[in-house]
This record gives C-alpha cells, structure tokens and sequence, in this order.
C-alpha cells in the first residue's frame, strides 16, 4: 500500500489519480491508433473519449454517493470538493457508476453526430481492460476496493493506518485489486484480438458486456463491501453490483445476437426466383 507518491507544494499527488490518468492517455493513444488502421475521422473519437472520461468519473462518483448517503448527509460538499485536508483527489468511486454514465452519455453523443453506434463502441471496447489494468493497481496502492480474508498463499495484509487493517486487522486478505487488473490485461487481449478480426458490429463491445458481468458477479465473492451495497433477495444478499451485473450480462447477450442475426441475413444467398 502506497497511497501518497510525492507532494508538489501543499498538494499530495495520489497513486490512484496517477493510475487513472496513465489508463485515460494510454486509452486515447489506442483510440488514435485504431481510428487510423480503420481509417476513422479521430476528432470525433477524441471528443467522444473526453465525454466517456469525465463520464465515466461524474457517474463512479454519483453512485458511490448514492450507496453511501450517511457518509455525507452533515457534509455534502465533501462529495464534490476535491481539495481535503492538505489533499487533492476524491476517495470513494463505483465502476459500474461510471459505467452506465459513460455508456449513456455516448449513446447520445453518438447518435446527435450520427456516428455508426456499434462500430464506434466496439472501438472504445478494449480501453476498458487497459484502464482496469492500472486503475485497480491505483486501488492496490491507495487500499481501496479490498478483499475478503483468506488463506491463500497470496493473501495480503494492509498497514495499521489503513480502511482494511481498521475492518479485518492483520488478516491476510484477497489482493481483490490485482485480481481485477490481470482481469484487465485479459480482458484487454482478448477484445482487442476481437476488434481486429471481428465479423460484425457490436461483436466486440457485446462480448465485453457479457465478459465483464461474469467476471464481476465472480469477484463479488471475494471482495469487501459495507452493508449498503448488499440487499436481501429470498435469504440470499447480494450487491447491488451482481445485480447490474446480471443486466449487463443480458444486454450485452441482446447486442451479439440481434447484430449477429442482421449480419447473417446480409451474408445469405438471395434465393432464386
């Protein structure tokens, strides 16, 4: 755990802020060099990454909001301001926020510029797995997004003026974190390779909707959360987490077959008269 790299003045710089703007440039940088095999205009795509960015970072923000009201009914402000306590940086993020934040604002980007909607989210597909890959290492070093206890070999333990050492003590935990970032490299390799040979539109982000909502229905089981994020469901408690996740899952299983029956009807012979 490294949550504080340096300081510039009276101002922290924070592992995770650095994590997350590595992961929204090296983002752009694929954008542009994707666009320019597949000879798409660029200036549109950079706007639309802009909007998917701080998107994507307004929505995580809202919905951390949202599970945790009683964090900040006596100080409301504290859930926008940056600045706190020497610091600069806002603590308390939810991914699947963002997600549906980004995803919509897109939507609509996409369609007022009458931009091909699948083709164009197919191409944004994989910089989700480049950014998980370094901003859950950010979540390593600032000890957020922790796991479960364990006996694993791997298990880790976090430091005493640490969020997990305060909940779980000096028990080795689930590094939830890393599992998460080599999720990312994976997830990355694998749409990626998709994108570059894909027979259809939407084939790519499809296939990252339902990949993404296994592995996150998956890593629930070994990852923290406060009792606000779990709900009770016939004596099973879930998060609210696997629930979108459940969602995503068949959005994402609608995308790839209605897109892939629409390119199978073009690919079908005309039968003769």
């Amino acid at each position: 755990m490294y949550p504080e790299l340096f300081k510039l003045g009276p101002i922290t710089i924070r592992a995770y802020g650095v994590m997350l703007t590595i992961s929204f440039l090296l983002g752009v940088i694929y954008i542009y060099k994707m666009s320019k095999k597949k000879n798409i205009p660029f200036d549109p795509m950079l706007t639309l990454a802009y909007i998917m960015i701080f998107g994507g970072v307004f929505g995580a923000r809202l919905f951390y909001v949202l599970f945790h009201l009683d964090e900040f009914k006596n100080d409301w402000l504290s859930s926008i301001n940056p600045f706190h306590s020497g610091q600069f940086g806002i603590a308390g993020l939810n991914l699947y926020g963002g997600v549906v934040v980004a995803v919509l604002l897109s939507y609509l980007y996409i369609r007022r510029n009458k931009l091909p909607l699948f083709a164009t989210l197919d191409l944004f597909a994989p910089t989700v797995g480049l950014g998980l890959i370094f901003t859950r290492v950010g979540c390593f070093l600032n000890g957020c997004c922790f796991g479960t206890p364990t006996n694993l070999p791997w298990g880790v333990s976090f430091p005493v003026d640490s969020i997990p050492y305060y909940i779980f003590g000096t028990e080795h935990l689930h590094p939830a974190q890393l599992y998460s970032s080599l999720y990312g490299l994976v997830l990355f390799l694998i749409l990626h390779w998709r994108l570059k040979h894909k027979l259809f539109d939407g084939q790519v982000v499809g296939l990252y909707f339902m990949i993404e909502a296994i592995f996150r229905y998956l890593i629930e089981y070994v990852r923290y959360y406060e009792s606000e994020m779990h709900f009770s469901f016939f004596g099973m408690e879930p998060t609210y987490n696997q629930l979108i996740s459940i969602l995503l899952f068949l959005l994402g299983l609608t995308i790839y077959v209605w897109q892939y029956r629409r390119y199978h009807h073009t690919q079908m012979p005309l039968a003769k008269s």
